[in-house]
């Protein structure tokens, strides 16, 4: 075997801006990718966390993510998730390229979440505003990482954040010296009763917020946690929206937003959450008087997306 190209995060960066990771995402959703469809992740011990590794297939390429999740490695200032993409030919089964993990998922989750909020905003003409109040809850990677991509969608969006730790919050802040970003960890109910978008990007065990609290119009992703004993928003905010998720069998299988609110019989019944590909396609139709809820845990199909672009566009460049 030849030596595989690797892409580090710098070149993730640079060929993956969320505007192409969202553009790509849609595409594929809207060519055939069938979240349904996708390979259950594959969890295993590992000293001091877990191994995680997320095959995908498609008709072009295949690919297998791999990484490692270290709980205590933030207090020790090193990153949580690390891991690499091994990216392959569906045609030979030969692997074609290495990508880096962690900015690849960095990139990933908040493209999949920005992709299912603008078109949750699709659905409903003219609730949500051109410049929307977008409440950020968490401080890290994925807090940053969601309103770059929320700025890509809205770009005329107000922000403000609400974070356990001050130092992080600030931090985020000053991250992004140009917004403005409002603190609101001292007023955490006025922000939620007066948001348009609510991005959950925690690690939270119990809910963030009152699920009353949120608007009719509103918008919200939570998709910070995984796992069935974790969760992000309460059964009432479950109960009163019309709800989204990346696929049906992964989220009855490990999200724990919905764990409570729905039984087996709710996820076989007609009127079960609808996905991803349903929502992009145009099948979702919002109810008046109930806010949006989107969830997700994360799925293989959405990496080997994002990975086949960034190395797509280096085939590109190369050939020019």
């Amino acid at each position: 075997m030849t030596s595989l190209p690797y892409f580090d995060a710098d070149e993730i960066r640079s060929a993956l801006p969320y505007t192409t990771a969202i553009a790509a995402i849609t595409a594929g959703l809207r060519s055939g990718v069938d979240p349904e469809c996708d390979s259950p992740r594959l969890f295993s011990a590992a000293p001091g966390g877990e191994f995680l590794l997320m095959p995908a297939q498609g008709s072009e390429f295949s690919g297998v993510k791999a990484l490692t999740v270290a709980p205590q490695n933030p207090a020790r200032n090193l990153a949580k998730i690390q891991g690499v993409y091994i990216l392959y030919s569906s045609d030979t089964l030969a692997p074609v390229a290495v990508l880096e993990g962690a900015s690849l998922t960095a990139i990933r989750t908040p493209a999949v979440t920005l992709t299912a909020v603008s078109h949750l905003a699709a659905a409903a003409p003219g609730l949500t505003p051109q410049a929307p109040l977008v409440l950020v809850y968490g401080a890290g990677v994925q807090a940053a990482g969601h309103i770059r991509a929320a700025r890509a969608v809205f770009p005329a969006a107000r922000f403000a954040v609400i974070g356990r730790s001050p130092e992080r919050v600030t931090a985020l802040c000053a991250e992004f010296p140009k917004l403005d970003i409002a603190d609101y960890g001292a007023m955490p109910e006025t922000a939620v009763s007066a948001a348009d978008i609510i991005l959950c990007t925690t690690s939270a065990c119990a809910p963030l917020f009152d699920g009353s609290l949120v608007r009719e119009t509103a918008i919200v992703a939570a998709v910070g946690t995984h796992g069935r004993d974790l969760r992000e928003v309460d059964d009432v905010l479950v109960r009163r929206s019309d709800v989204v998720v990346e696929g049906r069998a992964s989220a009855a299988r490990e999200n724990g937003n919905l764990a409570t609110a729905l039984t087996e019989a709710d996820w076989a019944a007609p009127t079960a959450p609808r996905n991803l590909r349903e929502l992009v396609s145009g099948e979702v139709t919002r109810r008046t008087g109930r806010p949006a809820l989107y969830t997700g845990v994360g799925m293989s199909w959405e990496d080997l997306i994002c990975a086949a672009a960034v190395f797509s566009a280096a085939e590109q460049s190369t050939r020019r």
